[in-house]
């Protein structure tokens, strides 16, 4: 599908007319990360739209990340939901997919109707630092890790993996801070971290809850950052109690 002056890998399922979840992936991710999720919400009743974003996947080649800013990943949503003529859909993201959504429900409040974010990241702290390098190595060395890679996006999967490294290296992530931003948001939100998270301590959750009205906080114990993928078993249920209680809520206003 063309947006925003490229072509990006879009998949779609469910029954058309079911409410719209958005699913943004990981910054190594792609839509096959969601395959614990998208049967269960299928079933549920939801149409869900997951996609690889701009250079990851089957998307269109990309020469770098705009990271930690994320512009034109949020306006390649924007114009994403408006090609799909989506006019209001819950946002799930996971990691940097996660703070995607983040600053997406800040500047389109009319967009969202609820926000559930997993391992998002709303500054640099310093664990960062070692787990990415922990990342590097494994991209270095283990073979899993490099056959991961290739099965979510194929011949671009070394392009995929240094776009991202080199971008949370950028000196402007160390000043960056989301939290005036996201103060702004005012969906139903979620904010879900695994404890034993390697890329962020639980504080971070706690400041990302704090920072957005009303948000509620779940910390997964013994979870690490891979919470939809390691812990389908315990992330899956929470995720459709959440939706199903904003689908509850809307149907009683619309009475």
């Amino acid at each position: 599908m063309f947006v925003n002056g490229h072509n990006l890998h879009v998949e779609q399922f469910g029954p058309q007319n079911g409410p719209v979840v958005v699913l943004l992936h990981h910054g190594l991710g792609s839509v096959k990360a969601w395959r614990e999720q998208i049967p269960m919400l299928e079933e549920a009743g939801y149409h869900v739209v997951a996609y690889d974003r701009w250079g990851y996947g089957g998307s269109d080649n990309r020469p770098a990340l705009d990271l930690p800013t994320f512009n034109t990943d949020i306006m390649d949503l924007r114009d994403l939901l408006e090609h799909l003529r989506i006019h209001r859909a819950a946002l799930v993201g996971h990691s940097d997919g996660g703070t995607i959504a983040l600053y997406f429900a800040a500047q389109n409040l009319n967009l969202v109707s609820s926000l559930l974010t997993v391992a998002a990241h709303i500054y640099v702290e310093p664990k960062m630092e070692p787990g990415i390098l922990g990342i590097q190595r494994a991209f270095d060395t283990d073979k899993r890790f490099q056959m991961g890679m290739q099965f979510a996006h194929g011949e671009k999967y070394e392009a995929v993996f240094h776009n991202w490294f080199d971008g949370w290296h950028r000196i402007e992530a160390l000043s960056w801070d989301m939290r005036p931003i996201i103060s702004q948001i005012s969906c139903p939100t979620l904010i879900i971290q695994g404890e034993e998270d390697e890329h962020a301590t639980p504080q971070h959750a706690k400041d990302i809850a704090e920072a957005i009205p009303g948000a509620k906080l779940w910390l997964v114990p013994g979870a690490g950052h891979m919470v939809p993928q390691e812990n389908a078993d315990r992330f899956n249920p929470r995720l459709l109690e959440f939706l199903e209680n904003q689908k509850a809520r809307e149907q009683l206003q619309d009475r």
